[in-house]
């Protein structure tokens, strides 16, 4: 095989430097910088905190109720997001997020 073959695609470049950028910010990407996803993890955190201390004390109940708060912040995210407070969400519009 030749190396030349496989050097022609790697130093393709772009015509100029608009295109270069223009193709790298092509789509969207929502980051998740939302009331609902914000609400979510916060919430995901607390019950893993609450799991934790309930792993370190040998706790079975204690860990149970952070998993079980760790699946309500799952349940509450969902919630929110077809609520409209979610990526594109119609509470948001207007808001500049």
């Amino acid at each position: 095989m030749s190396s030349n073959a496989t050097r022609s695609n790697v130093d393709a470049k772009p015509e100029n430097e608009a295109e270069r950028h223009a193709s790298i910010h092509d789509e969207t990407i929502g980051h998740g910088n939302t009331p609902a996803a914000w609400t979510c993890v916060l919430i995901m955190i607390v019950g893993a905190g609450i799991s934790s201390v309930g792993f370190i004390i040998a706790s079975v109940l204690w860990f149970c109720i952070g998993l079980g708060v760790i699946a309500l912040g799952l349940v509450v995210g969902f919630i929110m997001k077809k609520a409209g407070y979610g990526v594109g969400g119609s509470k948001l519009s207007n808001s500049g997020h």
